[in-house]
């Protein structure tokens, strides 16, 4: 029997918003799914749901709003006020959605208009190129969410985002908002570098150097120090500030009761809750494996039963060369060179953890990612 072939796309409708609402469009190549999409929403808005749910969608049968009819899109609702319409075809009703090419769905995602009043600060760190898109004041509050969202999913799903695009199909409304409107930003996917592995496991900090000494030979424990020697000589005889007028009995007597406290907390039992582990990697600056407990948890982790009461989170993180540069949108190239060998030891760093600790492994946008994804 012959197989049906699938139904086509609709079209973007030219509007779909309100006066009080911003449009944006999360562009996507052909190797993403809807329920991908779906699964980055739950990573961030705990009141996600299909209040319309594609025909197509893999699970639509479940008891999740309502089937799609034919060439309807999809409504995923984010929160009471935003929501993620789509999919749809790579092109407008009647006009030009001015996505990169290679795009295979848009989806339409309409959220509160909410910016601040004044233009971006100049000169900052703006990774994800949002300055060029809202020139005049930068979104806030709901829009902030959603719009920063766009661009991380737009970065973990290799698309695009086109930003404020309500009424842009109007010449005179174009005019009116002036720059930004419209930018399409596309994050570089190389540009999320830091890791972190959530656990229910912990590892004592010589089984965590063991681990990583596998991966790479230069790590070392944060944790050594030096030994405390006590106040300086003759502290308690000198005033505390010019001009300090204490009785010198009084002083000396306060600095007696300072040390029996430092040297009760010195010999109280240790009880360590977090640290650390760096690799020195030279001109490429530092690989830095912070370990604590914690209660706030990504939305997906916390479902777990073992995080029920919290987790064990290994957060590797690169500390670059030059941190002003690291935060431009279009950095130098040794920036990228250095950032792309940090981030083949974050990965190597992080599935070594896993494989020691198991649990969940998410990136900087806590999206969660499979081991094999490491490479």
């Amino acid at each position: 029997m012959a197989q049906s072939s699938p139904t086509p796309l609709p079209r973007l409708p030219r509007s779909t918003t309100q006066g009080h609402q911003a449009r944006h469009l999360l562009a996507v190549p052909d190797d993403v799914v809807v329920d991908e999409v779906e699964v980055l929403a739950l990573s961030r808005f705990g009141q996600t749901r299909w209040d319309v749910v594609p025909a197509d969608l893999p699970g639509a049968d479940l008891p999740a709003g309502r089937i799609a009819g034919p060439g309807e899109p999809g409504v995923l609702r984010l929160s009471r006020h935003s929501h993620v319409i789509g999919p749809y075809a790579p092109q407008g009703d009647g006009f030009e959605l001015g996505v990169p090419g290679g795009t295979a769905m848009v989806f339409d995602v309409v959220t509160p208009r909410e910016r601040w009043d004044e233009p971006p600060y100049p000169g900052g760190g703006d990774r994800d190129g949002l300055a060029r898109g809202f020139p005049r004041g930068l979104p806030n509050r709901e829009e902030e969410r959603v719009v920063r969202w766009l661009v991380a999913a737009a970065r973990r799903l290799g698309g695009s985002v086109r930003l404020d695009v309500a009424g842009i199909f109007d010449p005179a409304e174009l005019a009116r908002r002036g720059a930004g409107s419209g930018v399409v930003l596309t994050p570089d996917p190389g540009a999320s570098v830091d890791l972190t592995v959530w656990s229910d496991i912990w590892l004592d900090p010589q089984a965590a150097h063991r681990v990583l000494q596998a991966v790479h030979p230069r790590v070392v424990l944060a944790t050594q120090g030096a030994d405390y020697q006590g106040p300086p000589a003759g502290i308690a005889e000198k005033p505390l500030y010019p001009g300090e007028k204490m009785d010198p009995d009084l002083r000396r007597e306060l600095h007696a009761r300072a040390d029996d406290y430092d040297i009760a907390a010195l010999q109280a039992p240790v009880v360590l809750d977090g640290y650390g582990l760096t690799i020195d990697l030279g001109h490429d600056g530092f690989v830095t494996v912070e370990v604590n407990g914690e209660e706030v948890l990504p939305l997906l982790v916390k479902e777990l039963p073992w995080a029920s009461n919290g987790a064990i989170c290994y957060r590797v993180v690169w500390d670059p060369p030059d941190l002003h540069e690291a935060q431009m949108e279009f950095p130098q190239p040794s920036l990228v060179v250095a950032r792309k060998r940090a981030a083949d030891l974050v990965g190597k760093v992080a599935a070594a953890l896993h494989g020691a600790v198991g649990g969940e492994i998410a990136d900087e946008a806590e999206f969660l990612l499979a081991p094999e994804d490491l490479g």
